[in-house]
C-alpha cells in the first residue's frame, strides 16, 4: 500500500509516496507516474534523510 507525504495535495504538484511495512527498505514513487521508477533506499538511509529534512539541513528549494 501507497501513502502520499503529508505536504502532499491532489493539485499535481511534486508529491512523493512511500510503501511502508516492506522489512529493511523504504521504496519511494513519484505520485503522478504511480507506474513509474521506483527508488529503494534501505531503512536506516531513508531515517537518517527524514531526520536531517526535519531539522533544516537541506535549504529550500527555489
Amino acid at each position: 500500500m501507497w501513502i502520499k507525504s503529508s505536504y502532499s495535495h491532489d493539485d499535481g504538484g511534486d508529491c512523493i509516496e512511500i510503501a511502508p511495512g516492506i522489512p529493511d527498505v523504504v521504496p519511494v514513487r513519484d505520485s503522478k507516474d504511480p507506474h513509474g521508477p521506483v527508488l529503494v533506499f534501505p531503512t536506516g538511509g531513508w531515517s537518517s534523510f527524514v531526520a536531517a529534512l526535519k531539522g533544516g539541513e537541506f535549504p529550500a528549494a527555489v
